[in-house]
């Protein structure tokens, strides 16, 4: 079959690399995609905002399965606007409507979601401009440290942390009256710190049925030891050992059965992918947000542990026949490490040209933001690249990826040296 992956950072890099091996994969274009991807298919240079473009290449190119890698084009409806048209709605996509991508467009929607359905969460209470004075009023009752929270999508960085009232107070000013955030903070949320460690865990739904995916931790900081400012991931690991068979069987029936049943409530129809990310706090699972997508660069690692045909498994998400399909996970660990450029997640430079790349052997280097000038592989975003290792068990994982890295290099190239030494510590005690 003919099929579209729309977006270009290494989800999509990581998607197109999968669904290049299956045998039911004539055609493969990615919009735009970027210099990695076309290893894999043909590059596309339409937006994933351009759904007009999007439409008439679709129908001129016979495509019949879209998987739509990045949250703003689902947030903004996507799915809607194809399901509209009588030329493009039995095209098989990837990815849910409008009103289900609210659970990552609108934290506020989503935490009230949570709360309807008795999924565990943090406590939480929302604000505005024009209820600032309450926030503030809120924040003076609070325990610290807190999370304050844009409501809309911010890139994975409208999340601070703030460590006394005084930080709190400043930061939802700033959201809200200087616009830290955009649009994203119109609203903020202000959240109960959970003390504990993160996960991710990603489902793939019909809508009816569902499949869990391998899990992950992702690196949200720029810094060595999660320090300094949130990014859209420095790293990730999977598998995760404090992510036992009891564990995941309370997130299965405490957070992911009442959230598809939660759907079906609601009347929401659903086709792909929920992320969700959890914290553990002592042995009880709290969702922190939920994600419509594959997360970035979580994908770089569950992917890979994935034996199964994709293209199988996503033409079942597609067209609601789930409840058959058997998934095979590989048992190997997967660790990826995230290099970006110097000054990201602030300002940085692009076109700053890559060495080393063919010099990787033993690894998956994946292209996020990167484009091709002639016979040079430029720097195009803040993550340029990223460098997936596989191994019998986590430590050797992280070894090929850190050695691929190793190879790689651009002026004010960085990358975190620590990804995944926390979970190996926790192994080893």
């Amino acid at each position: 079959m003919n099929i579209l992956v729309i977006g270009s950072g290494g989800r999509e890099f990581t998607f197109a690399w999968k669904i290049a091996q299956s045998p039911h994969t004539d055609k493969l274009f990615i919009a735009p995609g970027n210099a990695g991807t076309e290893q894999f298919g043909q590059n596309v240079a339409i937006q994933p905002g351009d759904f007009d473009g999007l439409a008439d290449f679709v129908i001129k190119n016979g495509i019949e399965l879209v998987v739509v890698g990045p949250e703003v084009p689902l947030v903004d409806g996507i799915r809607d606007f194809f399901e509209s048209r009588d030329d493009l709605k039995d095209v098989l996509i990837v990815g849910p409507g409008k009103k289900g991508a609210m659970l990552e467009g609108s934290k506020d929607f989503s935490k009230e979601f949570m709360n309807r359905y008795d999924i565990p969460t943090a406590r939480a209470a929302t604000f505005t401009r024009a209820s600032i004075n309450d926030g503030v009023q809120y924040l003076s009752d609070c325990r610290y440290p807190i999370v304050l929270k844009a409501d809309g999508l911010a890139a994975g960085k409208g999340v601070v942390i703030a460590g006394s009232e005084t930080e709190a107070v400043q930061v939802l000013k700033e959201m809200l009256e200087e616009s830290r955030f955009g649009e994203a903070g119109n609203k903020v949320l202000i959240e109960e710190f959970l003390e504990g460690i993160e996960l991710s865990v990603f489902v793939v739904t019909d809508g009816k049925d569902y499949v869990i995916l391998p899990e992950a931790k992702d690196y949200k900081r720029i810094g060595e030891h999660d320090t300094g400012p949130n990014t859209g991931g420095m790293g990730a690991v999977s598998p995760v050992d404090f992510a036992n068979d009891a564990f995941m069987e309370r997130v299965r029936n405490e957070v992911i059965v009442p959230t598809i049943n939660g759907l079906k409530e609601e009347h929401i129809p659903y086709a792909g992918f929920i992320f969700i990310g959890l914290m553990k706090v002592g042995s009880d699972p709290y969702v922190i947000e939920y994600n419509v997508r594959m997360g970035d660069p979580e994908t770089q690692v569950v992917l890979p542990r994935i034996k199964s045909d994709l293209v199988e498994l996503l033409v079942a998400t597609a067209n609601g026949t789930l409840a058959s399909h058997r998934l095979e996970i590989d048992e190997e660990a997967a660790a990826t490490v995230v290099m970006v450029a110097g000054g990201y997640p602030d300002r940085y430079e692009k076109g700053k040209e890559i060495n080393g790349l063919a010099d990787v052997t033993g690894a998956l280097v994946v292209h996020a933001g990167t484009r091709r000038d002639d016979y040079r592989i430029l720097t195009n975003g803040g993550r340029v690249l990223s460098v997936t290792g596989r191994g019998q068990y986590l430590e050797d994982a992280l070894k090929k990826a850190y050695r691929g890295v190793g190879f790689i290099h651009w002026d004010g190239a960085y990358f975190r040296t620590d990804i995944g030494k926390d979970v190996l510590a926790d192994h080893l005690d």
